[in-house]
């Protein structure tokens, strides 16, 4: 979907991307020089490994809840609730039950 079908209108953030057994699904909504908003759909374990990133991220929870590790450290997410991923920082995620996310990340 264009950056231009999305904007100027009320949308439902998670109806923007659909489950898929066995996946992990991602729609780009938009992307900038300065960052940019990537949803997500994990399927039940599904997951990232362990990773770092140059720029700091804001993971909000739509549906379902997550287990986010930052620094080896076990944080359970759910549904309406956020965490923040600081710049190059090692994290991960996991899906003990299907959920759905919407990351943004803002470049330093």
């Amino acid at each position: 979907m264009s950056e231009n079908k999305l904007t100027a209108q009320t949308l439902n953030l998670k109806s923007l991307t659909e489950y898929q057994d066995g996946a992990i699904v991602s729609k780009e909504i938009f992307k900038k020089e300065t960052g940019n908003v990537t949803l997500f759909a994990f399927d039940q374990d599904q997951g990232l490994s362990e990773h770092t990133a140059p720029f700091d991220a804001m993971v909000c929870i739509l549906d379902g809840t997550a287990e986010i590790i930052i620094t080896g450290q076990s944080h359970q997410v759910k549904e309406g609730e956020m965490i923040i991923m600081p710049a190059d920082v090692p994290h991960a995620l996991k899906a003990n039950e299907r959920f759905k996310m919407m990351l943004v990340m803002i470049r330093s």
